[in-house]
Protein backbone atom coordinates (compact mmCIF):
# COMPACT_ATOMS: atom_id res chain seq x y z
CA UNK A 1 0.00 0.00 0.00
CA UNK A 2 0.97 3.56 -0.87
CA UNK A 3 0.89 6.16 1.78
CA UNK A 4 -2.41 7.59 0.04
CA UNK A 5 -3.91 4.19 0.88
CA UNK A 6 -3.69 2.81 -2.80
CA UNK A 7 -2.74 -0.47 -3.97
CA UNK A 8 0.39 -0.34 -6.18
CA UNK A 9 -0.09 -1.38 -9.66
CA UNK A 10 1.95 -4.15 -10.95
CA UNK A 11 4.10 -1.27 -13.06
CA UNK A 12 5.10 0.96 -9.67
CA UNK A 13 5.88 -2.97 -8.24
CA UNK A 14 8.10 -3.57 -10.63
CA UNK A 15 9.73 -0.46 -10.86
CA UNK A 16 10.23 -0.84 -7.28
CA UNK A 17 12.20 -4.28 -7.83
CA UNK A 18 14.45 -2.65 -10.15
CA UNK A 19 15.31 0.27 -7.79
CA UNK A 20 16.32 -2.34 -5.35
CA UNK A 21 18.03 -4.25 -7.78
CA UNK A 22 20.03 -1.55 -9.10
CA UNK A 23 20.86 -0.52 -5.16
CA UNK A 24 22.02 -4.01 -4.58
CA UNK A 25 24.48 -4.03 -7.65
CA UNK A 26 25.55 -0.45 -6.08
CA UNK A 27 26.29 -1.39 -2.72
CA UNK A 28 28.46 -4.57 -4.68
CA UNK A 29 30.12 -1.84 -6.53
CA UNK A 30 30.99 0.35 -3.34
CA UNK A 31 32.10 -2.61 -1.71
CA UNK A 32 34.65 -3.48 -4.84
CA UNK A 33 35.98 0.07 -5.54
CA UNK A 34 34.38 2.58 -3.64
CA UNK A 35 31.99 5.04 -3.74
CA UNK A 36 33.34 7.89 -5.94
CA UNK A 37 33.60 4.44 -8.74
CA UNK A 38 30.14 3.86 -8.99
CA UNK A 39 28.94 3.67 -12.15
CA UNK A 40 25.11 3.77 -13.88
CA UNK A 41 26.19 2.21 -17.39
CA UNK A 42 28.47 -0.65 -15.22
CA UNK A 43 25.40 -1.87 -13.14
CA UNK A 44 23.68 -1.81 -16.24
CA UNK A 45 25.73 -4.23 -18.31
CA UNK A 46 25.53 -6.59 -15.07
CA UNK A 47 21.40 -5.95 -15.12
CA UNK A 48 21.23 -6.94 -19.17
CA UNK A 49 19.91 -3.57 -19.74
CA UNK A 50 20.84 -0.44 -21.31
CA UNK A 51 22.06 2.32 -19.99
CA UNK A 52 19.40 4.94 -21.36
CA UNK A 53 16.81 2.14 -20.01
CA UNK A 54 18.49 2.24 -16.22
CA UNK A 55 18.89 5.86 -16.72
CA UNK A 56 14.62 5.81 -16.51
CA UNK A 57 15.07 4.55 -12.63
CA UNK A 58 17.83 6.90 -11.30
CA UNK A 59 17.99 9.79 -13.75
CA UNK A 60 22.11 9.99 -13.06
CA UNK A 61 24.98 8.76 -10.43
CA UNK A 62 24.15 11.07 -7.99
CA UNK A 63 20.30 10.65 -7.31
CA UNK A 64 21.48 6.62 -6.66
CA UNK A 65 24.22 8.09 -4.32
CA UNK A 66 21.40 10.05 -2.39
CA UNK A 67 19.23 7.12 -2.95
CA UNK A 68 21.61 5.03 -0.71
CA UNK A 69 22.47 7.86 2.06
CA UNK A 70 18.84 8.16 2.67
CA UNK A 71 18.63 4.38 2.93
CA UNK A 72 22.00 4.22 5.32
CA UNK A 73 20.83 7.10 7.39
CA UNK A 74 17.01 5.66 7.59
CA UNK A 75 18.20 2.85 9.17
CA UNK A 76 20.51 4.29 11.78
CA UNK A 77 17.66 6.76 12.62
CA UNK A 78 15.48 4.15 13.00
CA UNK A 79 17.58 2.20 15.43
CA UNK A 80 18.07 5.21 17.62
CA UNK A 81 14.44 5.32 17.61
CA UNK A 82 14.23 1.97 18.91
CA UNK A 83 16.15 2.48 21.50
CA UNK A 84 14.24 5.49 22.62
CA UNK A 85 11.04 3.48 21.91
CA UNK A 86 12.28 0.44 24.21
CA UNK A 87 13.70 2.53 26.77
CA UNK A 88 17.03 0.87 28.53
CA UNK A 89 18.36 -0.01 32.00
CA UNK A 90 20.64 2.53 31.90
CA UNK A 91 18.38 5.81 30.43
CA UNK A 92 14.64 4.53 32.20
CA UNK A 93 11.77 3.41 30.62
CA UNK A 94 11.24 5.22 27.07
CA UNK A 95 14.55 7.02 27.08
CA UNK A 96 17.30 5.57 26.05
CA UNK A 97 20.94 6.25 27.95
CA UNK A 98 24.30 7.06 26.31
CA UNK A 99 25.42 3.46 26.43
CA UNK A 100 22.33 2.01 24.75
CA UNK A 101 22.92 4.55 21.74
CA UNK A 102 26.47 4.01 21.97
CA UNK A 103 26.06 0.10 21.83
CA UNK A 104 23.22 0.93 18.46
CA UNK A 105 25.88 2.91 16.94
CA UNK A 106 28.82 0.65 17.06
CA UNK A 107 26.39 -2.15 16.10
CA UNK A 108 24.99 -0.71 13.07
CA UNK A 109 28.88 0.69 12.35
CA UNK A 110 30.18 -2.81 12.29
CA UNK A 111 27.31 -4.66 10.68
CA UNK A 112 28.34 -3.17 7.14
CA UNK A 113 31.21 -0.75 7.12
CA UNK A 114 30.69 0.55 3.38
CA UNK A 115 27.17 1.65 4.78
CA UNK A 116 29.04 3.50 7.20
CA UNK A 117 32.02 5.19 5.15
CA UNK A 118 29.33 6.41 2.48
CA UNK A 119 27.98 8.50 4.93
CA UNK A 120 30.49 9.22 7.78
CA UNK A 121 33.78 8.73 5.59
CA UNK A 122 35.46 10.85 2.90
CA UNK A 123 33.21 12.79 0.55
CA UNK A 124 32.62 11.62 -2.76
CA UNK A 125 34.12 14.21 -5.09
CA UNK A 126 31.92 16.06 -7.12
CA UNK A 127 29.00 15.12 -5.07
CA UNK A 128 26.13 17.12 -2.74
CA UNK A 129 23.66 15.79 -0.70
CA UNK A 130 20.17 17.08 -0.81
CA UNK A 131 19.34 19.14 1.75
CA UNK A 132 16.28 16.72 3.05
CA UNK A 133 18.79 13.94 4.17
CA UNK A 134 19.60 16.54 7.53
CA UNK A 135 15.78 15.87 8.50
CA UNK A 136 16.87 12.53 8.80
CA UNK A 137 20.08 13.39 10.88
CA UNK A 138 17.95 15.46 12.86
CA UNK A 139 16.15 12.89 14.37
CA UNK A 140 19.14 11.04 15.79
CA UNK A 141 20.58 14.25 17.06
CA UNK A 142 17.04 14.85 18.81
CA UNK A 143 17.02 11.85 20.42
CA UNK A 144 20.84 12.10 21.38
CA UNK A 145 20.46 15.13 22.86
CA UNK A 146 17.36 13.72 24.71
CA UNK A 147 19.88 11.16 26.46
CA UNK A 148 22.65 14.16 27.19
CA UNK A 149 20.09 16.49 28.38
CA UNK A 150 18.86 13.50 30.97
CA UNK A 151 22.65 12.74 31.86
CA UNK A 152 24.73 14.26 34.91
CA UNK A 153 25.94 17.20 33.88
CA UNK A 154 28.60 20.16 34.75
CA UNK A 155 28.08 23.41 35.12
CA UNK A 156 28.34 24.23 31.80
CA UNK A 157 30.52 27.28 32.52
CA UNK A 158 33.62 25.94 30.55
CA UNK A 159 34.94 28.43 27.16
CA UNK A 160 33.49 25.82 24.98
CA UNK A 161 30.02 25.54 26.54
CA UNK A 162 29.77 29.43 26.47
CA UNK A 163 31.09 29.43 22.54
CA UNK A 164 28.18 26.64 22.13
CA UNK A 165 25.05 29.22 23.85
CA UNK A 166 25.21 31.37 20.91
CA UNK A 167 26.04 28.14 18.52
CA UNK A 168 23.29 25.59 18.89
CA UNK A 169 21.45 25.71 15.34
CA UNK A 170 22.40 22.56 14.85
CA UNK A 171 20.35 21.57 18.00
CA UNK A 172 17.14 21.50 15.86
CA UNK A 173 14.39 20.79 17.97
CA UNK A 174 15.98 21.46 20.99
CA UNK A 175 16.93 25.10 20.82
CA UNK A 176 16.79 25.52 24.81
CA UNK A 177 19.08 22.55 25.72
CA UNK A 178 21.44 23.30 28.13
CA UNK A 179 25.15 24.02 26.80
CA UNK A 180 26.63 21.18 28.88
CA UNK A 181 24.06 18.87 27.23
CA UNK A 182 25.15 20.32 23.57
CA UNK A 183 29.16 19.79 24.50
CA UNK A 184 28.13 16.36 25.33
CA UNK A 185 26.42 15.27 22.51
CA UNK A 186 29.35 16.67 20.31
CA UNK A 187 31.86 14.82 22.56
CA UNK A 188 29.43 11.43 22.06
CA UNK A 189 29.33 12.05 18.02
CA UNK A 190 33.15 13.28 17.66
CA UNK A 191 34.45 10.93 19.95
CA UNK A 192 32.73 7.27 19.06
CA UNK A 193 32.84 7.97 15.18
CA UNK A 194 36.60 8.72 16.04
CA UNK A 195 37.40 5.48 17.16
CA UNK A 196 34.44 3.56 15.00
CA UNK A 197 36.22 5.21 11.84
CA UNK A 198 40.09 4.46 12.91
CA UNK A 199 38.93 0.85 14.02
CA UNK A 200 36.57 0.04 10.37
CA UNK A 201 39.66 1.10 8.19
CA UNK A 202 41.98 -0.96 9.88
CA UNK A 203 43.90 1.75 11.73
CA UNK A 204 44.31 -0.47 14.89
CA UNK A 205 45.40 -3.70 13.39
CA UNK A 206 48.67 -5.08 14.43
CA UNK A 207 48.61 -2.47 17.86
CA UNK A 208 47.61 -5.32 19.59
CA UNK A 209 44.90 -3.76 21.66
CA UNK A 210 40.77 -4.61 21.26
CA UNK A 211 38.95 -2.07 19.38
CA UNK A 212 35.79 -2.99 21.43
CA UNK A 213 37.29 -2.18 24.90
CA UNK A 214 38.80 0.77 23.38
CA UNK A 215 35.26 2.27 22.59
CA UNK A 216 33.94 1.00 25.66
CA UNK A 217 36.42 3.10 27.58
CA UNK A 218 35.39 5.96 25.86
CA UNK A 219 31.52 5.03 26.56
CA UNK A 220 32.40 4.61 30.00
CA UNK A 221 34.23 8.41 30.08
CA UNK A 222 31.40 10.29 28.52
CA UNK A 223 28.57 8.72 30.58
CA UNK A 224 30.36 8.92 34.00
CA UNK A 225 32.62 12.08 33.65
Amino acid sequence: MGTTGRTETPRERYRQQVREEVKEKAWQQIAGSGASALSLNAIAKQMGMSGPALYRYFANRDELITELIRDAYRSLADAFAAAAGDGDADGGAGRPGLAALARVLRRWALEDPHRYFLVYGTPVPGYHAPQDTTAITAEMMSVLLDACAAAEQGDGAGDFEQHLAGHRDWAGSHPDAPPAALRLALAFWSRLHGVLSLELAGHFTGMGLDPARLYASEVDALTTG
